[in-house]
Order: C-alpha cells, then structure tokens, then sequence
C-alpha cells in the first residue's frame, strides 16, 4: 500500500490519525482539533488493524491511539506500528493512569501518555508540545514513571553508560522538556544534529523514546542532589 504524499503547500499543518474504539470519544477529538488552526484530521481507525492499514495509507504526523480497544489492543497496535516504521509522534490518549501501563506504552514507542480526563486546553497543550519535541505526559503521571524507573534494576546498568559531553548537554536538555528546536539553539547545533544525538544516547540508555530518558535523567539529577545535601 502507498503512502499518501503531503501536500507541499500544507507544510505548516500537521496531519492527525485518530485510533479509538469509541465513535462519540472520536467525534470529540476531531471536533477539538478542527477548532484550532494546523490540525488536519486524515483518518480515524474504530480498531488497532484498521488503525495500522490507515496510517500506512495516510502517513500522519501525529497519531492519537487509545489503549483499551476490543480486538487488537492500544500497546499491540503500537508496537507494530514502530515495527513497520511508522515514525509519526504517537500519543496514548486514555482513561488509565496504571504506572505497568504507563511504562509499558512508553517501552513500545510512544512519544506521550495523556489522560483522557485532562482539560480539553491541556490535552492540546501536550500535544503540541510534542509535535516540537517536548514531553507529553500528564503531570499526575509523572511521579509513577519516576518510581517505576527507580525500581529496575537497569537503572544501574545505566547509570554507568558512556555518554559523549554532547549527549550528556542533551539528556540534561531533554530533562527540562526543551523541544529540538531549543536544543540546537542553545547547544549551537543543527536540529537534524540533536536528532542524531538522540538516537544515540537512547540507544546507549537502553530506553525506546525521549519521554522515558527525559523522566529518568530528571530522577537521577535528583538522587545526586540529595546525596550531597
């Protein structure tokens, strides 16, 4: 199946797949992305398959995924979406703050986990932020991803990896929510180079996306803080 292309006159918009098992839920999101300038709506999946079928057709920029679906499930989904290739920024947007299924998202791929429940301004606000870069999770959620992370023993392990000074000026980045953009202003850099370092460093890290290395570097700041208090 071919992808469609982009419209190169469109460059500013941002196209949006919606992947939720709840018509009314999905007629919501539409309606609030369609208020507001840069949104694109392309498709929106009832299911995980159809999801899939419809972002190898569309190739969205961002995709808005439920967790809870009957059939294929919101974590089945994306995984097989990272393992196709997909490279859209991939938002949980759910009804579960379980920290298993917090980490568990975050391990699959996806660039942010915003709770259903939040603020029609907030849930716009976090998405934007991640179409720049920036962490997108919901703030009552942040302190179980840092308490999970605490409690792997990887932690260890990774505390000891090697990172160039570059990488390290990165994650330090990364930990206060700076977009790329941010990143490669501050580090006087290109964009395309922050990219590359965080592909890197993650890898280094063991972690699958920017959300979970920016939580744990905020973790371990914290841990040397009070160990030399």
């Amino acid at each position: 199946m071919k992808p469609i292309e982009h419209d190169p006159f469109m460059t500013d918009t941002t196209r949006v797949l919606i992947i939720d098992d709840h018509p009314l839920f999905r007629k919501g999101v539409r309606q609030l992305l369609e208020l507001e300038k840069g949104y694109d709506v392309v498709g929106e999946g009832a299911g995980g398959r159809e999801g899939i079928e419809l972002a190898r057709l569309h190739d969205p920029d961002l995709i808005l995924l439920d967790l809870n679906m009957n059939g294929m499930g919101g974590l089945e989904t994306l995984r097989t979406m990272r393992d196709l290739g997909i490279d859209a920024r991939i938002i949980v947007l759910t009804v579960s703050n379980s920290p298993d299924d917090l980490i568990a998202a975050i391990r699959a791929g996806s660039d942010g986990f915003i709770l259903k429940d939040n603020d029609p301004e907030d849930i716009l606000r976090m998405i934007s932020g991640a179409l720049e870069g920036r962490n997108a999770i919901s703030p009552e959620l942040t302190n179980l991803l840092a308490s999970a992370l605490r409690e792997e023993a990887a932690l260890e392990r990774r505390g000891g990896a090697s990172l160039t000074e570059r990488e390290a000026a990165i994650l330090k980045c990364l930990a206060t929510g700076r977009s790329n953009k941010l990143i490669a202003r501050e580090l006087d850099i290109m964009e395309s180079t922050v990219k590359v370092h965080i592909r890197n460093l993650l890898k280094k890290l063991h972690f699958k996306s920017r959300l979970e290395a920016a939580v744990w570097a905020v973790n371990q700041d914290q841990n040397l803080q009070s160990t030399h208090k």
